[in-house]
């Protein structure tokens, strides 16, 4: 039976259909010989697929891991110089690859999976999956600057943050512990509004993803996700998937 490309590749765990439409676009994904187009059908049971010159991988069965990414690491599947990447730090065979990103000096929880349908479902900005934080402020803030940042702050780039859920948790010294709830995700900018409103930002540190959460994980280690948290982060019917329930570090 005929697919789309970008959708075969994302069931065989190569990324969100967003990114394997990239791999399209580039150049990187060949049928029978010859580079695709965007759009184009194939049948995996006929036709040969082959991405990056090597042929389509088997549709993998899904794997759903919660990682503690540490600081001084690329929230990416594959590197692109010297720095680590998460992927290094999950000893498995296989397509992984994280759910959106988190900044290099920032950590925190980050999902890593092989299903491009859920990836989808929660990077796409339609979905709006609240993403919780905590963040280690420089000052100690007012009550006007948190309510600023609750509004929505206009960045550097003339856009405007959406309003956020923003609260005080604890004095740090001269500074100060806020919990930062948001439904979007510009690249820095939960640095970049601290910057503007005069508190500069420490630590970042992701505590959850919509249903799922960080709990007690510590940097570097990470556990596979129960049936449950893939079901509430689906929002429907789990697909049956390895349950592991040890948690996973890295020597």
């Amino acid at each position: 039976m005929q697919e789309r490309l970008q959708k075969l590749l994302a069931q065989a765990g190569y990324g969100s259909r967003r990114a394997c439409e990239v791999f399209i676009t580039e150049g990187r994904v060949r049928v029978n010989g010859k580079v695709a187009a965007l759009g184009q059908k194939a049948d995996p049971a006929v036709d040969k697929i082959a991405v990056d010159g090597k042929p389509l991988a088997k549709k993998e069965s899904l794997t759903y891991i919660a990682l503690y990414k540490p600081r001084n690491v690329l929230s990416a599947a594959e590197g692109q110089d010297d720095r680590r990447v998460v992927r290094d730090l999950i000893p498995l065979e296989g397509h992984l690859y994280p759910v959106g990103r988190l900044d290099y000096d920032s950590e925190g929880l980050i999902l890593m999976t092989n299903d491009g349908e859920l990836t989808n479902k929660l990077t796409h900005p339609r979905y709006g999956h609240e993403k919780e934080y905590r963040v280690l402020v420089a000052r100690r803030p007012d009550e006007e600057q948190l309510g600023a940042w609750r509004r929505g702050v206009v960045l550097t780039d003339g856009s405007k943050t959406a309003p956020a859920d923003v609260r005080f948790l604890s004095a740090s010294g001269k500074g100060a512990w806020i919990q930062v709830i948001m439904g979007e995700g510009k690249k820095r900018q939960i640095r970049e509004v601290g910057k503007l409103l005069g508190l500069p930002v420490v630590r970042i540190i992701r505590m959850r993803i919509g249903t799922l959460k960080l709990g007690n994980l510590k940097p570097r280690q990470w556990r596979y996700l129960t049936e449950e948290e893939v079901r509430e982060l689906k929002g429907g019917k789990t697909p049956k998937i390895e349950q592991k329930a040890r948690t996973k570090r890295p020597k």
